[in-house]
């Protein structure tokens, strides 16, 4: 028998889990978080997913969007502040597929995401991923 999931979280929902994801995240890391933006969309464009060398929308979670701490100078104002998308969608989808929780699943992107900005790679990170787990 299927397991039942009732209406699925809205983008408010996302925000309040995003939100907590950030304040999960320890000292001294949590001090250089001030100002990122985190913004729910539904789906990632097409213009995105070719961008980050992708597919297919639905393997889009998350994505950071502005310049990791290590490129930033005192000549980068006036740009945009930091911001994390999530993609409300694929993760709803991830959600259903894996059993995780949803508040897991967010805490994760979010995590990944924020490693972006302290400028780590997506293969440092799954090193840094093997090594935890």
């Amino acid at each position: 028998m299927g397991q039942s999931f009732g209406i699925a979280p809205g983008t408010a929902d996302f925000e309040i889990l995003a939100h907590a994801a950030f304040r999960r995240i320890p000292a001294p890391f949590a001090h250089h978080l001030e100002g990122i933006v985190v913004s729910i969309e539904e789906f990632p464009d097409e213009e995105t997913v070719e961008a980050v060398g992708l597919d297919d929308p639905w393997q889009l979670t998350g994505l950071y969007h502005g310049r990791s701490m290590d490129e930033q100078s005192v000549w980068s104002a006036g740009e945009l502040p930091p911001r994390i998308t999530l993609y409300r969608q694929p993760l709803l989808a991830e959600w259903c597929e894996t059993g995780v929780t949803l508040a897991e699943l967010v805490t994760h992107v979010v995590v990944h995401e924020v490693g972006h900005h302290f400028g780590l790679s997506d293969a440092q990170m799954h090193a840094l991923e093997a090594r935890a787990g």
